[in-house]
């Protein structure tokens, strides 16, 4: 377009554009003659709830320059131009030559159904023909258009604030599981020391210990396992509320998990005086779930159980099986699973304890919630197990009901959907037996390990668990200085941990794994992390084995062992 020509721009409102209240809408009138331009002009003049922007064209290569500079918001188009067709308009802009398309309203001259279908194929908003055109008729046509543009620029805005919202959610939830990761690794670095350490002097490898030592350090390690609990609870707690949480279903034994759950609580029970009842009812043999998370689910509701029931009380774990009004078992059917006339299995841990005020039974399944929760409260806890229980229920499609009587006790009863499996519990994995060695040949040449970890006081407890028991260990705190050492010295097994300096574990592995002399080298991959997906991260780089910190330092031994017997 000639740079000299005039580009008429013209506001049509009862407001000056300055300061007007009213929304303003650009409109590019493209026609050849100035008659019929005007003729739309005062048209869109008559309105008086409106301020439009006026932009006008002569020619078709004038519209285009106009419409790449100004953007307007509408179109009203000329079918016959003197340098082209409305229609070739149209194509250019359905040809995607432009970012944002403006609705267009064809005008003609003629009466062309043929054209009018091509237009409307192309995009048009609107087909009038100029004869029935009036002030009316194009005054309904523009607002029908301008209703679509404010449809569609609220949709935008929508869209747009949904897209940053789920950004902002995405970047919290990065930055709350970075934070966890964090926080995993800073707590179970110094409880590996502690839990270690205390192991340690507890097998007297260090020295012998009285038995006041004993019992200060079984109240140590009491205590660094409790923390470790509440550790796991609060992650637990997390990849479940973000969604990140996977069950491992498969068949297990009822009998096995309630058995397995109560031990974990006899030795609380028999110091209150309170007593363990337990009945399942007759038949039940194999449920398909995770049995890890069910016995955390059982395990939860025991402690709370034993903790809240004074002494000589009574605590019991009951399980039932049935639908509808025909239940087989002990338990206490809430009416709530009889209407439901769902196959159901019922795990229930009813006791003779302290009671819930029925104004706080709304408050039991809500996070770090305690009931009692002053400053002289009685009972110890985070308020995180109930929490735990609904969730893991529900994520197995279960339902989870609280029933008490203050004063007199409670009721919680799990109900999960219930078939008959077949038994056929996973065989366990072949473990090849292992005795810790207690002395090695004169001859002998004792195992290298080659010991990958930065923490002062981890590496003390590493060192003096492993030296207890003749191997040989050599020391590197970062990834760099483990890759160099394992080429030089040809370790017999790598105990890698994966947070360190300069160079991180998996870096190192993968390092380790690319020379071909070190490829049969076991590696067990030692993290504080221990979050989702941290296991899968260390095995796909070339670790044999993964431990989560704290290490249970037997069981490290025994691994140990039973790789170098391989």
């Amino acid at each position: 377009m000639d740079n000299s020509s005039p580009e008429p721009i013209s506001f049509l409102s009862p407001n000056p554009p300055n300061g007007t209240s009213l929304p303003i809408t650009t409109i590019l009138i493209v026609d050849d003659s100035e008659i019929d331009r005007a003729t739309y002009v005062r048209y869109l003049q008559l309105e008086i709830d409106h301020c439009y922007r006026i932009i006008e064209a002569e020619t078709l290569e004038d519209a285009l320059e106009l419409w790449r500079s100004q953007a307007p918001d509408m179109v009203l188009l000329d079918l016959k131009l003197p340098d082209g067709d409305g229609l070739d308009f149209l194509e250019y802009i359905s040809e995607g030559h432009v970012d944002v398309r403006s609705p267009v309203i064809l005008l003609t001259g003629q009466s062309d159904e043929q054209t009018a279908v091509r237009a409307m194929k192309l995009g048009a908003a609107d087909y009038l023909e100029k004869k029935d055109v009036t002030a009316i008729s194009l005054s309904i046509s523009v607002s029908q258009v301008r209703d679509s543009i404010s449809q569609v620029r609220d949709r935008k805005q929508v869209e747009a604030q949904l897209i940053r919202t789920n950004e902002e959610l995405i970047h919290a939830t990065r930055l709350k599981d970075e934070f966890l990761a964090n926080m995993s690794h800073e707590l179970r670095t110094p409880l590996t020391a502690i839990l270690g350490m205390s192991e340690v002097l507890q097998k007297e490898l260090l020295g012998s210990v009285n038995e006041r030592q004993q019992k200060a350090l079984g109240a140590i390690r009491k205590g660094g396992r409790h923390l470790l609990e509440l550790i796991n609870d609060i992650l637990d707690l997390s990849k479940i509320s973000s969604g990140k949480m996977e069950l491992d279903p498969h068949p297990f034994s009822v009998q096995n998990i309630c058995d397995s759950s109560l031990v974990y609580v006899k030795q609380q029970a028999f110091q209150k005086h309170v007593e363990i009842y337990s009945h399942i009812a007759p038949n039940i043999d194999n449920i398909f779930a995770d049995e890890r998370r069910i016995r955390q689910v059982l395990i939860n509701l025991l402690i709370n159980a034993v903790k809240f029931t004074p002494n000589e009380g009574r605590v019991s774990l009951l399980v039932s099986v049935g639908c509808g009004n025909i239940w087989e078992g002990e338990a206490k059917v809430p009416n709530l699973f009889k209407d439901q006339n769902l196959p159901m299995i019922l795990f229930q841990v009813a006791d003779t304890g302290i009671g819930i005020d029925p104004k706080n039974m709304h408050r039991l399944f809500q996070p770090f919630v305690q009931l009692d929760s002053g400053l002289n409260r009685q009972y110890e806890g985070t308020g995180l197990g109930l929490v735990m229980v609904k969730q893991i229920t529900e994520l197995h499609d279960g339902q989870v009901i609280a029933e008490s009587t203050l004063g007199k006790g409670s009721y919680f009863t799990i109900a999960l959907p219930y078939k008959i499996v077949p038994p056929t519990p996973r065989s366990p994995e072949p473990v090849t037996p292992f005795s810790l060695p207690d002395a090695r040949s004169k001859n002998a040449i004792a195992p290298l390990i080659l010991l990958a970890e930065d923490n002062e006081a981890n590496i003390q407890t590493f060192m003096a668990y492993l030296s207890a028991y003749e191997y040989r260990v050599i020391l590197a705190k970062n990834g760099e200085i483990a890759v160099a050492m394992a080429t030089t010295h040809q370790p017999d097994i790598i105990l890698m941990d994966i947070q360190m300096p300069v160079m991180d574990g998996l870096q190192a592995i993968r390092l380790i794994r690319a020379d071909h002399k070190l490829a049969a080298v076991p590696i067990i991959a030692l993290t504080a992390r221990a979050m989702q997906g941290d296991q899968e991260r260390c095995l796909e780089a070339g670790a044999n084995q993964y431990l989560s910190k704290p290490v249970g330092l037997e069981e490290l031994v025994r691994m140990i062992g039973q790789f170098l017997e391989t």
